[in-house]
């Protein structure tokens, strides 16, 4: 899952950065107004995490261009601004979730899944497709209720179908949702990715669509 963190504060930035990678999220960083307003509605992002505290634009303007740009990614906003009204406020101006700093870094991770969740339709915090289970908590995956062991890429590649459990997932959207900008980008990755899956999951859990991309079986093989 791809995540946008919107943090001038470099200290704050990093320790997010830090939470949200370990818990299986790519995540892409800026600290300036514009270039977030640019980011948010020009890439595709699961989740952004936006603070208000902003240099170049407000937080709350990039939010509000955002918004009537049609850009619907789930937002949470971050501030240090303690008054109820200016976070009543944000939500009217198209904020998913709001957090107040100081927080707890557990706290924001369990947020983000429940945000990322909601906005594709899910619920629980075990996504189930077929045989397959993954535990957005744990970040763990399970067949037949038996844990199979997963890397983190294999981990987010997984997650990602899961999430998306009702489509067909093209290729150039999952390289864009696995890897960083200096990791390798090549079709020809992501295969040996999915090849080495199936070798854990078994057969008939990961589909190919040829000329389309991956998806998860629902009646899991």
């Amino acid at each position: 899952m791809r995540v946008l963190l919107v943090e001038d504060d470099a200290r704050i930035a990093a320790d997010v950065g830090r939470a949200l990678t370990a818990a299986g999220y790519r995540v892409e960083t800026c600290a300036d107004g514009e270039e977030a307003w640019f980011l948010g509605d020009t890439e595709d992002y699961d989740l952004i995490v936006l603070d208000l505290g902003l240099p170049g634009m407000d937080g709350l303007a990039v939010l509000k261009r955002w918004r009537a740009g049609g850009r619907t990614t789930p937002v949470l906003v971050l501030t240090a601004r303690g008054s109820w009204s200016e976070r009543v406020e944000g939500i009217d101006a198209g904020a998913d979730d709001y957090l107040p700093k100081p927080f707890q870094m557990e706290e924001l991770v369990a947020r983000a899944r429940a945000l990322i969740r909601r906005s594709l339709g899910h619920a629980a915090a075990v996504l189930t497709v077929g045989r397959l289970s993954v535990d957005t908590r744990s970040m763990s995956v399970s067949v037949d209720a038996v844990p199979v062991p997963v890397s983190p890429l294999e981990y987010r590649l997984v997650a990602y179908l899961a999430h998306q459990r009702d489509r067909v997932v093209p290729t150039p959207e999952l390289l864009d949702h696995l890897y960083g900008d200096d990791d390798a980008r090549e079709a020809n990755a992501l295969e040996a990715v999915v090849a080495r899956l199936r070798r854990k999951l078994g057969g008939g859990i990961i589909e190919t669509r040829r000329g389309f991309g991956y998806t998860l079986a629902s009646d899991g093989g």
